[in-house]
């Protein structure tokens, strides 16, 4: 014997999935039967109904031939940064330089970020940091860095425009995609 819900005019409420078809990996069918129990005043008899739906659901699936995150090189002295530059310019390419500190918050937030962005721009520039606290000060002093982080486009062996994030890390990622753009 069953126990009869608030409303006793559905007793049974049934959903399940009963089929599933693939379409070249892009789109999926579903079907599915929607079925109660329920008492139909009108006739005075119990009766099942079963209404069929379809439903069609697109999916996107990620390009996987490229990488979803493009990790960062260190810059560790002078002299590696000064052959970074030499080869940029060989190959006239901009850098991006992320002048950082391993204490600094923002800048911890701000890496996977940049990291997300360089493989965006992948074949276009060349993503670096810097450590503040793990490099020669003359170093520091060639970037001219005052606050961190500071992210640097150096182009043909100069820097070209800079943006020091002290802000949200999204509007952080809005300015130094625009600034990429302008030197791409």
């Amino acid at each position: 014997m069953s126990v009869l819900p608030g409303n006793s005019q559905i007793l049974y409420r049934e959903i399940y999935q009963q089929q599933q078809l693939w379409n070249n990996g892009s789109c999926l069918l579903l079907q599915k039967n929607c079925g109660y129990f329920g008492f139909d005043r009108s006739n005075r008899k119990w009766k099942k109904n079963i209404v069929r739906r379809d439903w069609r659901v697109e999916s996107f699936w990620p390009d996987l031939s490229r990488p979803s995150t493009v990790e960062m090189e260190p810059i560790n002295d002078c002299d590696q940064l000064d052959q970074i530059l030499l080869r940029s310019q060989e190959l006239s390419r901009p850098i991006l330089i992320d002048w950082m500190a391993a204490w600094c918050r923002k800048c911890i937030y701000l890496k996977p970020k940049l990291e997300k962005l360089a493989a965006e721009f992948d074949t276009k520039i060349k993503f670096y940091y810097v450590d503040v606290n793990k490099v020669p000060q003359v170093l520091v002093k060639r970037g001219n860095i005052s606050k961190m982080p500071t992210i640097q486009v150096w182009k043909d062996g100069e820097m070209k425009e800079e943006v020091i994030g002290g802000h949200k890390a999204w509007l952080v990622i809005e300015e130094v995609r625009q600034m990429i753009k302008k030197f791409v």
